[in-house]
């Protein structure tokens, strides 16, 4: 499975990256999220509990299933005031 995963606000900052193309097998956003959070370093700023996600500009739960050519988005929640 090939995913394309973005990154958003401060994740991409952290990170410093748009984005990159994933592959491995993830039932759920959640596999893909303690994926990525294993890298260490920098890649712990995914393990936040109110970090939101999308699929496919939707958006969703961590525990929403994937396929294969998937858009995932990470970015941290929106506050306004």
């Amino acid at each position: 499975m090939k995913l394309n995963v973005v990154f958003f606000a401060r994740y991409r900052e952290a990170l410093g990256l748009d984005g990159e193309l994933v592959e491995g097998e993830f039932a759920s956003i959640e596999q893909l999220r303690t994926h990525l959070v294993q890298r260490g370093g920098a890649w712990q700023v995914l393990a936040e509990s109110n970090l939101m996600c999308a699929r496919n500009e939707e958006l969703c739960k961590l525990n929403e299933t994937l396929a294969d050519g998937d858009e995932v988005a990470f970015f941290p929640p929106v506050t306004g005031g």
